[in-house]
C-alpha cells in the first residue's frame, strides 16, 4: 500500500449561511495564490451570477492551494438542502471533511444531513468552529451539540475523537483556543495535514478514476471531474470507459488538467489521489469509471437519494408566445432538460404522453427554481404547473415525504406559526428558548403541507423568523390539507390595464401588475379577498363625456402592485393554474383561458 504525504484531498461542508465560502476565500489568500496587486472578488468561488445574486453556493467546485510543500485539494460544496446531491457524489473524491458550524446557531438541519453522508462513508472530521467574533457566541455549547449530534448520527470511536478549530474566515485568523481574536489560518492548514488521511492505494497498478462531476467548456466540450484511485494516468491515453449501464467504450484522454487555485493547469500525468479534469470523452457520465484496458475494474458509485418534489414543464401556448423568448419550441425545451440530467445527478426528467409536456423531479422547490431561472436567462420561453411531491407505495400503504423544519422566530409570533403548521399536518417535535428573546422549534410535516407556507410564514413574522427545512424520509399519507384558501383576480379581455380599471378592481383584493401592462384574457392579476375567483375588466377605460364634477376627476389612488418572486408565483399557483416563464416576464394564468369553458369544465365536475 503506498502513501501519499505530499497532498491531502477535502470537502468544506455546513449549513447554508455559515461561511464555507468566506473561509475558502481566506484560504486561497493566505496560501499565496493571488498576486499582491490582483483585485479579488468577495466569495471569489462562488462564480456564476444566481450564486453571486442570492449569496448561496449552487454547484460545488474545486480548489487547490500549497502549504508546506502539501497540495491541499479543497472542494467548495453547497449548504442548501436541495442540492444535497451536489455534497453527495463530491465525498467520494477526497479523504476528509472540514465541518463548518456557526458559533451562534450551532447545529443546523443541513449540518446533520451532510454530516451523516460523510460519517456513513467513513470520513475523517475537522470541526470548525467559524464565526467566534459574532456577538452571542457560544463556542463551547456549540462543541456540546455538536458532539451530541456524532453520538445521534451514529460515529464510531475514531470518529467522535474530532479535532476542533475555532475562526473566524471573514477577519481571516484561526485558533485551537476559542478566546484568540488575531492570527491567521495556519493553526487551521495544520490541522488539515495533521487530522486528514493522505491518499493511500497501489501507485503502480492498474489505472482507475471514478468521474464525481461534470464540467463543460466551450472550446473543448465536456470535461469529466474525478479522482485517480489507483495507479497512473498520462495524456492521450487509451482507456476503457465503464458505462453506468453495464457498457464498455474505448476512449482516448485528449488533454490532462489539475486544479491550481481557481485556475484549471494542463498536465502531462496524474497519480494515485490527484483530482483530474480530462477532456476528450464526449458522452461521459458521472459515476463512471475509467480503467487500464488490460484490467477493467468499475468502482461502486454513492447512492443518491431520490426527488421528492415534481413539476410539468410545458411548452408556452399563450396569446403572448413566442413574443420574449428565443427557444420556444418542444424540440429546443426537451433538448435542454436532458442536458442539463446529464450533470444535474439529483434531477430527473420524464417525457409525458404529449409532446410539449415533460415532467421534471427535484430534490424540492428551490431546486427546481434554480433551474427555471437559469433557463429563462439563457432565452428560453415555456410554462410550469404548481409543485407536487412524489408519493410512493409500499405493502399497499401509500407513504409520503415527510420534511424536518426548524423554525426560529420571535417570542411573539410563537403562536401564528403553529396555528398555522398546525392546519398544515405539522407535529411539533421539540421546543426551546435561545439567547436573546428566540424560539426556537421543531416540527415534522408533510413535504406537500410546505408549499406555499414560506411567504405566508415571512408575512407572519414580519420578516423575522427563519426557515429551514431537512428530507425526513417516508411515512404514511397524513390526509387531505387545505392550502391558499384565497381565489385569483382573472383578466376578462385581451388588452393593456388602465389606471381607471384597476382603481375599480383594487378593492376586490391584491393586486400583482400596475397601468400600462399588456394583458390576456385568463391571465391573473392579483389575489382576491375571498375563495372564489372573481373575473374583471381591468383593461377598462373611463367614459368622456362633457359633464364635470367637483373632485370626480381627481387623480385615482392605487395601491402600489405586489411584484412576486419566481418562488413565490410557484408557491402561489392551484392545480388549476400555470406560470408562464419568458426572459423577460413571468406571467399566471388559468390552464382554460376562456371563462365560458372555464364554467363548463366547473359544471362538468
Amino acid at each position: 500500500m503506498d502513501i501519499r504525504q505530499d497532498i491531502r484531498n477535502v470537502a468544506i461542508i455546513a449549513h447554508v449561511d455559515h461561511g464555507k465560502t468566506t473561509l475558502v476565500d481566506e484560504l486561497l489568500k493566505q496560501s499565496g495564490i493571488f498576486r499582491a496587486n490582483e483585485q479579488v472578488a468577495e466569495r471569489v468561488m462562488d462564480s456564476n451570477d444566481l450564486e453571486r445574486e442570492r449569496g448561496i453556493t449552487i454547484l460545488s467546485k474545486n480548489t487547490a492551494v500549497h502549504y508546506k510543500d502539501v497540495k491541499i485539494n479543497i472542494v467548495d460544496t453547497p449548504g442548501h438542502a436541495d442540492f444535497g446531491g451536489e455534497v453527495e457524489r463530491i465525498l467520494m473524491m477526497v479523504d476528509g471533511v472540514l465541518l463548518l458550524v456557526d458559533a451562534f446557531e450551532g447545529c443546523m438541519p443541513q449540518t446533520r444531513f451532510v454530516l451523516k453522508k460523510a460519517l456513513g462513508l467513513k470520513k475523517k472530521v475537522v470541526v470548525v468552529v467559524n464565526k467566534i467574533d459574532r456577538p452571542g457566541a457560544r463556542p463551547a455549547e456549540v462543541i456540546d451539540e455538536v458532539l451530541d449530534l456524532f453520538i445521534e448520527l451514529g460515529a464510531d470511536e475514531d470518529q467522535l475523537e474530532f479535532p476542533v478549530v475555532y475562526a473566524s474566515a471573514r477577519d481571516g485568523y484561526s485558533s485551537l483556543d476559542s478566546s484568540v481574536r488575531e492570527g491567521d489560518m495556519r493553526p487551521l492548514f495544520d490541522a488539515i495535514l495533521e487530522h486528514i488521511d493522505p491518499p493511500a492505494g497501489e501507485m503502480d497498478g492498474p489505472l482507475q478514476i471514478l468521474f464525481s462531476s461534470l464540467d463543460y467548456d466551450d472550446y473543448i466540450g465536456r470535461i469529466g471531474v474525478g479522482r485517480v484511485e489507483r495507479g497512473h494516468l498520462r495524456r492521450n491515453e487509451q482507456v476503457v470507459l465503464c458505462k453506468t449501464d453495464g457498457s464498455r467504450q474505448n476512449v482516448k484522454i485528449s488533454k490532462l488538467y489539475q486544479f491550481e487555485g481557481l485556475k484549471r493547469v494542463e498536465v502531462e500525468e496524474a497519480k494515485l489521489g490527484d483530482l483530474v479534469c480530462v477532456s476528450g470523452i464526449s458522452d461521459l457520465n458521472i459515476g463512471e469509471t475509467a480503467c487500464d484496458p488490460e484490467n477493467v475494474e468499475p468502482l461502486p458509485f454513492v447512492k443518491i437519494d431520490e426527488p421528492t418534489i415534481s413539476m410539468n414543464f410545458i411548452v408556452n401556448n399563450s396569446p403572448f408566445a413566442g413574443q420574449e423568448g428565443k427557444f420556444v419550441t418542444s424540440r429546443n425545451l426537451r433538448d435542454r432538460l436532458f442536458k442539463e440530467v446529464e450533470t444535474n445527478v439529483s434531477m430527473r426528467v420524464e417525457e409525458t404522453d404529449t409532446t410539449d409536456t415533460f415532467k421534471v423531479s427535484g430534490r424540492g422547490e428551490l431546486h427546481l427554481s434554480i433551474l427555471i431561472e437559469t433557463m429563462r436567462r439563457q432565452g428560453y420561453e415555456f410554462q410550469v404547473s404548481r409543485p407536487k411531491v412524489i408519493m410512493k407505495k409500499e405493502n399497499g400503504v401509500l407513504l409520503e415525504p415527510m420534511e424536518l423544519l426548524i423554525v426560529e422566530v420571535p417570542e411573539q409570533y410563537v403562536g401564528s406559526v403553529m396555528e398555522k403548521l398546525g392546519s398544515r399536518k405539522g407535529e411539533l417535535e421539540n421546543m426551546g428558548v435561545r439567547d436573546g428573546g428566540m424560539t426556537h422549534l421543531e416540527f415534522k410535516i408533510p413535504a406537500r403541507g410546505l408549499i406555499g407556507y414560506r411567504s405566508e410564514f415571512m408575512t407572519d413574522t414580519n420578516g423575522n423568523g427563519i426557515l429551514n427545512q431537512l428530507f425526513a424520509g417516508y411515512e404514511p399519507y397524513k390526509g387531505d390539507i387545505q392550502t391558499r384558501d384565497r381565489g385569483s383576480i382573472v383578466v376578462h379581455e385581451t388588452g393593456e390595464t388602465t389606471g381607471y380599471g384597476l382603481f375599480n378592481t383594487q378593492d376586490r383584493g391584491r393586486l400583482f401588475v400596475g397601468p400600462g401592462v399588456p394583458v390576456y384574457e385568463g391571465m391573473i392579476v392579483g389575489e382576491c379577498a375571498k375563495s372564489d375567483d372573481v373575473v374583471c375588466n381591468v383593461c377598462k377605460q373611463k367614459h368622456l363625456t362633457n359633464t364635470r364634477a367637483s373632485g370626480s376627476d381627481d387623480a385615482l389612488r392605487l395601491v402600489p402592485p405586489t411584484t412576486l418572486s419566481l418562488e413565490q408565483c410557484m408557491e402561489f399557483i392551484k392545480d388549476d393554474e400555470l406560470l408562464e416563464v419568458t426572459p423577460v416576464s413571468l406571467r399566471l394564468r388559468k390552464v382554460i383561458l376562456s371563462k365560458e369553458l372555464r364554467m363548463k369544465q366547473q359544471f362538468k365536475k
